[in-house]
């Protein structure tokens, strides 16, 4: 066992975003992005970073060709074992492994006899050879070396023997980690917890590692499993990415094995206090660079992981947060919200005005007649515990503290479709907006890729001495949900919005007519970025 000098064992982490999470559906790394995410995993603190596959595509041959400047992280190649009937100095892959700059290679071989059988129609006894020769040959070439036993759960319930031997090969051939692979993702954690206690008594539990895949729902569950049954390395990918349905999580396991006792207690990871508070940007800045939308439901580091909705609950947060909390969000980098919803009591609102620094007295008859306003808009489709910047302006509003910037007298909305001067056929939006500021009227067009388009530029063309404070201001995302059937059917839209300094905000508008929708909430982002600017000086 590896001690750390205080009292408790080493937890090693390997990442596999940048390879395992790279065969995710819709997902696809630059070498640019590649770069950045291994620094972003050095810093948070992660022991191994597995770079990818070097010599099975030109941008892993690239990535591998110079080693990234990383802290404390080992950057990693994978790759597979020498085929069979080859030897390891006249096999191709196993030479771009050898040739990679990365400081260990994680090699990949069966350990089920079923899959030696039929995927590679070879015999046992020339795959355990091929384990023993490659670990051999880097291990010589002076790298630290793991084995993936890729399906060795599902190998070892249909040749227990096999599946030992693959992984007890690979560990006297002097593989650093020799690593048990869920590949296929639906072993169950009792299972693993199970098999893994086996293996610990074949290959040191300090030497072993578990690989799992989300295909139950349950690559967390069967991680921690194999963490209490005596292994040492955990392998996972940020925000669960991976082929199918996702490698083990890294957001969620990392966390848990911070703070919950049972682990932290008796191990250390890589991952200081500090760096665990970086966790929910980590998280955010991979799906940004993905261009996914985060899932605002993950634990942790979800949007949604520390809110509270129904007012008795909310209540009982305002006066402790543990009773509906199991961690302090602040920890990982999140922070607690309590929405305000057509659940909500007063607790909920007084909440959500002390956090958007709203002035306020408990004892003010507008403070019960917004409580009221809000659940008659919410009745009627509003949806403000998604448009935070929409209820503050209710809020200010109700309570009598927002002045007038400007009143639209007119807007009009042209769309026609027409041949452009090389002959193809588009489609144009035109908006005419009519604005009174200070008595000033000012009139405003613009052409767009579509109606909302159109009316957002040309409503932020001239607004005349307050048009200084929104020239930063853009629009990022734009969401709409038709709330009933019928030819008459109640439109929400949802504007989240941006300024010059990377606050985001989000508006809602809700009409029959889209138009109208789009056009309350795009006015609703633009007073806001007026408040928040002290546009009323």
């Amino acid at each position: 066992m590896s001690s750390t000098g205080t009292g408790r064992e080493r937890l090693y982490l390997f990442d596999t975003t940048l390879r395992d999470g790279a065969q995710t559906n819709g997902v696809d790394f630059t070498l640019a992005d590649k770069r950045v995410i291994a620094r972003m995993l050095d810093e948070l603190g992660i022991d191994y970073v597995e770079g990818g596959y070097p010599g099975a595509n030109p941008l892993d041959t690239e990535f591998f060709a110079e080693k990234p400047r990383l802290g404390q992280a080992r950057f990693t190649a994978f790759g597979m074992t020498r085929r069979a009937g080859r030897s390891v100095s006249n096999d191709p892959g196993v030479a771009a492994l050898l040739e990679a700059k990365a400081d260990a290679i994680c090699f990949v071989a069966k350990s089920s006899a079923y899959q030696v059988r039929v995927a590679l129609e070879t015999t046992n006894e020339e795959n355990l050879a091929s384990i023993r020769d490659s670990v051999t040959a880097a291990r010589a070439a002076g790298r630290e070396v793991m084995l993936d036993c890729e399906h060795f759960f599902d190998g070892y319930k249909e040749n227990a023997e096999f599946a030992l031997a693959c992984a007890r090969t690979a560990y006297e051939a002097g593989a650093r980690w020799v690593v048990l692979c869920d590949t296929n993702g639906g072993t169950m954690p009792h299972e693993i917890e199970t098999i893994v206690g086996v293996v610990a008594k074949h290959v040191p539990g300090d030497h072993l590692g578990i690989h799992a895949h989300n295909d139950t729902e349950q690559a967390v569950a069967n991680s921690l499993a194999a963490v209490r049954a005596g292994v040492r390395q955990i392998q996972g990918t940020l925000n669960g990415l991976g082929e199918r349905c996702g490698n083990a999580n890294l957001c969620s396991l990392i966390p848990t094995l911070k703070l919950k006792g049972e682990f932290s207690s008796r191990f250390e990871i890589g991952v200081s206090d500090q760096q665990l508070g970086s966790l929910v940007k980590v998280s955010r800045t991979l799906d940004d660079m993905l261009n996914r939308a985060p899932n605002r439901h993950a634990p942790y580091v979800g949007e949604s992981a520390f809110v509270t909705k129904t007012g008795i609950h909310a209540s009982a947060v305002l006066k402790d947060p543990q009773t509906y909390e199991h961690v302090a969000p602040e920890s990982v980098g999140n922070h607690r919200k309590v929405l305000v919803s057509d659940q909500a009591g007063r607790s909920n609102v007084i909440a959500a005005l002390e956090r958007g620094g709203i002035p306020f007295s408990k004892n003010d008859p507008k403070l019960t007649r917004l409580v009221e306003e809000l659940k008659e808009r919410e009745a009627a489709g509003y949806a403000y515990e998604s448009a935070n910047a929409s209820f503050e302006l209710l809020a200010r509003r109700t309570l009598g503290s927002v002045p007038e910037f400007f009143r639209v007298e007119q807007f009009d909305v042209n769309v026609e479709q027409r041949y452009n001067a090389v002959g193809e056929r588009i489609t144009v939006a035109l908006a005419v907006v009519k604005v009174d500021v200070a008595g000033e009227r000012l009139i405003s067009s613009a052409e767009g890729n579509g109606p909302v388009n159109a009316l957002d530029v040309a409503l932020r063309k001239d607004l005349g001495k307050y048009q200084g404070y929104i020239d930063g201001l853009k629009l990022i995302d734009y969401r709409v949900r038709i709330l009933n059937g019928g030819t008459e059917a109640v439109t929400r839209v949802l504007i989240e919005s941006e300024d010059e300094t990377g606050e985001r905000w989000t508006t809602v508008g809700v009409s029959p007519n889209i138009i109208a929708a789009s056009f309350q909430a795009l006015m609703d982002s633009v007073f806001y970025k007026l408040v928040k600017s002290g546009g009323a000086g």
